[in-house]
C-alpha cells in the first residue's frame, strides 16, 4: 500500500496544551508519526512525500480568513510582545465568542491578537507554534497526495497526516487539530458518486460532521465513545444528528460506552460500512484513530490489536478504493504496530473481496 509522509510534520511543537487552566505535557507529540513510519517500514512500506496542492483545494473546506489566521498567527502573537508579556511562547486564546456572551449578534473578529485567537480556536488544548501552520499545510497535502494516488488507480492510500484533522471545522481549530485533512481528501474525491467518510477514532469526528452536514454528496460516519458520558467533544456527536438540508439523511453517529471491546466495536463498523455501501459511494476516506485501543491514555475502549486487524479487513472487504487518513492514537509503544495490523487487515479483506 502506498504510504504518504512529509517531514515537516516535525515543525508541529505544541509544547503541550492548557488543561483546564494547565499547561500540561500533552500527547499528540512529535513522536507519533516517528513510531509510525517505523512499523509501516518494517511492514515492507516505502513512504514517499506529499506532492503540492493549490490552496484552492483547502479552502473547498476552510473558511478563507481561518486560513489567513493559521498562516501568520503565531508572527502576529510575537509581534505583540504575548511572549514577554504575559510569557506565553504558543497561541492560546482567553476569551470566546460563546452564545451568551453574543446573545444573537454576529461576533466582532477581534482587533487584539489575543482575543483573536478565540475567534478562531474553540479550546485552550490546541495551541500554535512557530512551525505549526507549516506542518498542518504538508499534512493536508499528505491527504490529498493518498487521494490522487487512489483516484489514479490505487485500490488504498495510507496519509501519515500529523498534526491530526477530524475535530476542524470550516471556521475554527479545535481539538488538536488544524485543519481537516480527511475531510480536504474527502471533498476533492467527490465525483459523479457521493464519497464515504467512515470515523474509527475513539472520540466523534465533530469537525468533518459540520463541514459535510448540509452536503448531499459526502456521507459521513463516525463510531465513537457516547459525549454524554463526558467525552470529547461534549456538545455533539449524539445518533440524533443526521445532517440538515441538503445533507439531511446522510450523516449517521453510532455512540458507544466507555469500556467497548472488540465485538461491539467491530458491529458498529460493520454497520456503518453498510450503510455507506448502500449509499452508492465511490470512494471511502477512513478516519484512521487508534485511541479506540485497550491502554490508550486518551481513550476509553477495550479494541485489541486482532480488533484493529479485523475493522481493517471489514474496509478492505467493502471494495471501495480508500484513502486512510491519521487521527489519533497516544500510545506510543503501541501505535506504531496498530496502523500496521489495520492496513494488513484491509489488504487480507481486500484480496477477498468479490471482484
Amino acid at each position: 500500500m502506498p504510504v504518504v509522509a512529509a517531514k515537516d510534520d516535525r515543525e508541529h511543537q505544541p509544547e503541550g496544551e492548557v488543561w483546564v487552566g494547565i499547561r500540561i505535557e500533552g500527547t499528540e507529540s512529535r513522536r507519533r508519526p516517528e513510531v509510525i513510519r517505523d512499523a509501516v517500514i518494517e511492514a515492507g512500506c516505502e513512504i514517499r512525500e506529499p506532492d503540492p496542492h493549490p490552496d484552492s483545494k483547502i479552502s473547498a473546506v476552510h473558511d478563507p480568513g481561518l486560513l489567513a489566521w493559521l498562516g501568520s498567527a503565531h508572527q502576529e502573537w510575537l509581534a505583540a510582545g504575548l511572549d514577554e508579556n504575559p510569557g506565553q511562547d504558543r497561541v492560546v486564546p482567553y476569551i470566546f465568542p460563546h452564545p451568551g456572551l453574543l446573545d444573537g449578534t454576529d461576533p466582532f473578529e477581534p482587533v487584539a491578537t489575543s482575543a483573536r485567537a478565540g475567534f478562531w480556536c474553540y479550546d485552550t488544548m490546541t495551541l500554535i507554534g512557530p512551525g505549526t501552520w507549516r506542518a498542518a499545510r504538508s499534512a493536508a497535502d499528505v491527504a490529498l497526495t493518498a487521494a490522487d494516488l487512489v483516484r489514479n488507480g490505487a485500490v488504498a492510500a495510507y496519509g501519515l497526516c500529523r498534526p491530526p484533522g477530524h475535530h476542524a471545522t470550516r471556521k475554527a481549530i479545535g481539538g488538536s487539530c488544524y485543519l481537516n485533512n480527511a475531510a480536504i481528501a474527502a471533498r476533492d474525491l467527490v465525483g459523479p458518486e457521493p464519497v464515504g467518510v467512515l470515523d474509527i477514532d475513539a472520540h466523534h469526528g465533530n469537525g468533518t460532521q459540520s463541514i459535510f452536514y448540509e452536503a448531499p454528496d459526502v456521507m459521513t460516519a463516525s463510531v465513537h465513545v457516547d459525549p454524554a458520558r463526558g467525552w470529547f467533544p461534549h456538545f455533539l456527536g449524539f445518533e440524533s444528528e443526521r445532517g440538515r438540508d441538503g445533507g439531511e439523511g446522510a450523516n449517521r453517529n453510532l455512540v458507544l460506552p466507555p469500556g467497548t471491546g472488540d465485538r461491539e466495536w467491530l458491529d458498529a463498523i460493520s454497520s456503518q460500512l453498510d450503510w455507506l455501501t448502500s449509499g452508492g459511494i465511490g470512494h471511502l476516506v477512513v478516519a484512521l484513530g487508534l485511541d479506540a485501543a485497550a491502554g490508550d491514555p486518551e481513550g476509553p475502549f477495550e479494541v485489541s490489536p486482532e480488533g484493529y486487524r479485523e475493522a481493517g479487513r471489514l474496509i478492505g472487504l467493502s471494495a471501495v478504493p480508500t484513502v486512510f487518513v491519521q487521527e489519533g492514537g497516544y500510545d506510543l509503544e503501541t501505535l506504531g504496530g496498530l496502523v500496521a495490523t489495520t492496513l494488513r487487515g484491509f489488504e487480507e479483506g481486500r484480496a477477498s473481496a468479490p471482484g
